[in-house]
């Protein structure tokens, strides 16, 4: 017996019904979502673009939800596009998965999908998840999710004007013990906050390298679309390191040392401190070669240091106030503190936190329930965009190795016509915002 399935989407299954409504037949359990499955008209049906080996990691975390269907994926090399068909239909037990190449015909084609994973290197977060919002499909992107200030506005303005659902994938934010640490400061216990620390990536520099590979023999179109791969990028001869992940650390393609861990860490920081709604009013230049030490500070006067060392384990934060710190990173079994009585009632807070906000522990789930509910996300497009400003200026006040300062509300350099020129990069026809 065949294994294929049939796929249903929610828009399927609404005509679906009015014919069943009108003939008398056999309906299978599944449809009334009997027997622990979900029906079609509850079903997200989920497509993907760019999914390398973060996306895949993202795609394995998605696909045992009940409520999820990935059907197709789009991506110019083939040989990744064919490594997510062999992953969903390996799930799946079938091979209904479908591959596409071109992104425009794929968001005009795939009309049932509802949401799309974007997890393509920094230089295309951004874009495509503006122009997946434009083809009326929820977004969840991967992170750093823009290469500048303005690609960061018109993610906010596009999912504003679509009505669109957005996730960045700063998922430390749906985490027990970074939420732990939030709402340790949320509740007061560390006195008036007066400093938080950034944990930025201990790899590459703030100034990245303006050149680029040696070129190579470019394969055909049909294993390597370069030119859907370089996007809004300027032209570039092709190099294979580039498509093995190799592009970090070029400003062409990259947010740097202090975007690549910067847009978990600042995001976790700002939220913490009830400022992801704004940016940093100053950037305070350090003369080294990744920003370590750099103190930027907010509107409301809380200082905020980026640091390379201090932390046992990836992506952490530290909050310090008079009364105590906290601190959390990736592989801690729980937070570290300056009072062990803190963790004493370490499950209440985070389980009286998931009843407050009515956050799940899972960053993806989040993101689903929002798809359903319409409710704005955890990570949603102003945190993404507000908190991605702060790595810009971080990287600009590196660039220019002197001391900022920004106007949060005009979204711009206050006197500096220099430091202004780069909250935006020129990008290459026809792949523009």
């Amino acid at each position: 017996m065949s294994k294929k399935k049939t796929t249903l989407t929610r828009r399927g299954f609404l005509r679906r019904a009015a014919f069943l409504s009108a003939a008398p037949t056999i309906v299978p359990a599944t449809v009334f979502g009997r027997d622990g499955k979900v029906p079609p008209s509850e079903r997200i049906i989920l497509g993907g673009i760019g999914i390398g080996n973060r996306g895949s990691h993202d795609l394995r975390w998605m696909l045992p939800e009940k409520d999820v269907q990935f059907v197709a994926t789009c991506d110019p090399q083939k040989s990744r596009a064919e490594a997510v068909k062999k992953i969903v239909d390996t799930r799946y037990g079938n091979t209904d998965c479908k591959i596409y190449r071109n992104t425009p015909e794929f968001l005009t084609e795939r009309t049932d999908i509802d949401a799309l994973l974007v997890t393509t290197g920094d230089r295309w977060h951004a874009l495509m998840s503006i122009m997946a919002m434009r083809a009326g499909k929820d977004v969840y992107s991967e992170k750093p999710s823009s290469m500048t200030v303005a690609e960061g506005q018109g993610v906010v303005d596009t999912a504003r004007r679509y009505r669109r659902i957005y996730q960045t994938g700063t998922q430390r934010l749906s985490e027990g013990n970074f939420a732990f640490c939030n709402e340790m400061l949320r509740l007061g216990r560390l006195g008036k906050v007066h400093t938080v620390r950034a944990h930025i990536a201990p790899w590459d520099a703030a100034e990245m390298r303006h050149d680029w590979l040696p070129a190579e023999p470019q394969p055909p179109k049909d294993e390597v679309d370069w030119d859907a791969w370089l996007g809004p990028c300027p032209w570039r001869p092709y190099n294979s390191a580039y498509c093995r992940g190799g592009w970090r650390g070029f400003y062409d393609f990259h947010t740097s040392c202090i975007g690549e861990w910067g847009a978990h860490t600042f995001a976790q920081c700002q939220v913490a401190i009830d400022q992801a709604h704004t940016s940093a009013v100053e950037y305070n230049y350090v003369k080294n070669k990744t920003g370590d030490g750099m103190v930027v500070v907010f509107p409301n006067g809380i200082k905020m240091v980026l640091q390379l060392e201090g932390w046992r384990g990836s992506c952490g934060v530290k909050y310090e106030g008079p009364e105590g710190w906290v601190a959390a990173a990736d592989g801690y079994s729980q937070p570290d503190v300056s009072d062990p009585a803190m963790l004493g009632d370490f499950k209440k807070i985070v389980a009286d936190y998931m009843t407050r906000t009515q956050r799940p522990m899972s960053h993806v789930r989040d993101f689903l329930d929002c798809v359903k509910s319409r409710r704005q996300t955890v990570a949603n497009p102003v945190v993404m965009h507000r908190t991605m400003t702060t790595v810009h200026g971080a990287n600009i006040c590196m660039w220019l190795k002197r001391n900022l300062k920004f106007d949060p509300v005009k979204e711009q350099f206050v006197n500096d016509p220099e430091a202004n020129r780069f909250l935006s990069r020129a990008m290459r026809a026809p792949w523009m915002i």
